[in-house]
């Protein structure tokens, strides 16, 4: 048996070699760029790993200083016109790294292979930061990143306020799904460029708003009656998205309320991909891409409206439950769903996950709000695009809303 100190020094060394092979690769492209490479990242995780077997921390600690001072030297000395620290900070941290294996080594080389991969990256993700992303994204980027890792973790993960329906920490991890999810379809729109056309657009679009996208379509058709048949496509795709964001919201509301509702959202899900794509396969044959404008990657002043939105409508929802019983709840849900689908969802799913209701009596309000939402839809097909559009779109938004149902009947045999 190989005692498991020298499998622990054979991991850090293991880890030098790694990193000291992408640097390596890094120095060569420079003739002037030679602070560290293979043979130097070795060593300096061994010294790390024998530091830490010696003398434990405080000697890991001086080493580390050491090599800290060596690297700072380097790089004052370095002729190099690439004055990036990325180097002298990665071979300090392979130091640590040496050390860790000692303690931890299936953790260290994890780290390890991340910061390998990081630094072989380089070119992709410079390339990304300059040229992709604009002043914008970057700043919403900024902005989920706080509102996910500064906001969320400060809220209260309990029920409060009137009839104990209000949870801050769920309502809140809703709102940054919905960013997150805006985000995705942006990056589609960013990553595919216009020769994608409108059925992408209205796709990615569909996660921050399918009634706004469809208002949207119609216009395009309207305005272009060449590409009437894209705008159409793009419309229903939107619905599609608005099935996928529905699926996901109540997923990380109540399992058992997503659980009720799979045959259902399956069922509308699949009828609007296969009508959209229709539309989508003629529009392939008829129109060219369109010229389309991203724009922000999600809307701060939609997502804490919709938080509001949310707490209103779980309170109406309780006080109307209290009321007049289940019917309440299906009343509210319907009215809730002239404006927006979700809202309503999560709010009868938040019901569902406080114990206030049972997930299966959740399936009726949340379709009664769908049901409703596609009436707004149509008429914002109508009043955007006209005849013309209208009676392209709202079959397929009639058949959505009847596979929904239908779902109904296949999953739960209710009627």
């Amino acid at each position: 048996m190989i005692d498991s100190v020298v499998l622990r020094i054979g991991v850090a060394l293991g880890i030098g070699l790694l990193i000291g092979l992408e640097r390596e690769r890094r120095k060569n492209e420079g003739l002037t760029r030679l602070v560290a490479g293979l043979r130097t990242f070795a060593a300096s995780s061994l010294a790390g790993a024998i530091s830490f077997i010696l003398g434990g921390a405080p000697l890991l600690a001086v080493v580390v200083g050491g090599v800290f001072v060596l690297s700072a030297v380097a790089y004052w000395r370095s002729t190099s016109e690439d004055v990036g620290l990325t180097t002298e900070v990665a071979l300090v941290l392979t130091v640590l790294l040496g050390g860790l294996a000692m303690e931890q080594p299936t953790l260290a080389a994890g780290i390890a292979v991340t910061l390998a991969v990081l630094l072989a990256a380089r070119t992709p993700l410079h390339n990304f930061v300059r040229s992709v992303l604009s002043e914008d994204e970057v700043r919403d980027g900024l902005i989920f990143a706080s509102a996910t890792l500064v906001v969320l973790p400060l809220l209260p993960n309990e029920a409060i306020g009137p009839y104990d329906v209000l949870n801050p920490r769920t309502i809140w991890t809703i709102v940054i799904l919905v960013m997150l999810i805006g985000a995705v379809g942006h990056v589609s729109i960013r990553l595919l460029g216009p020769s994608a056309g409108l059925p992408v657009a209205g796709f990615a679009s569909g996660f921050v708003s399918s009634i706004a996208t469809i208002a949207a379509m119609g216009a395009q058709s309207r305005k272009a009656p060449e590409l009437l048949g894209a705008a159409t496509a793009g419309a229903v795709l939107s619905t599609v998205a608005t099935i996928i964001q529905l699926t996901l919201l109540i997923g990380a509301t109540s399992l058992p309320v997503l659980h009720a509702m799979l045959w259902p959202l399956l069922c509308a899900g699949v009828a609007a991909a296969l009508y959209g794509a229709i539309f989508t396969i003629r529009a392939a044959r008829q129109a060219k891409a369109a010229e389309l404008k991203p724009g922000r990657a999600f809307s701060v002043p939609a997502a804490l409206t919709l938080a509001v939105t949310i707490a209103a409508v779980m309170f109406v929802s309780a006080v109307l439950r209290d009321t007049f019983g289940d019917i309440g709840v299906v009343i509210g849900a319907a009215a809730a769903g002239l404006a927006d689908t979700h809202s309503p969802a999560i709010a009868i799913a938040a019901l569902a996950a406080s114990g206030k209701m049972s997930a299966a009596d959740t399936v009726i309000p949340i379709l009664a709000a769908v049901s409703t939402n596609t009436v707004s839809k149509i008429i914002a097909a109508v009043a955007s695009g006209g005849s013309q559009f209208a009676w392209r779109l709202i079959p397929g938004l009639v058949l959505v809303v009847a596979a929904a149902w239908a779902g109904v009947w296949l999953g739960h045999g209710l009627f």
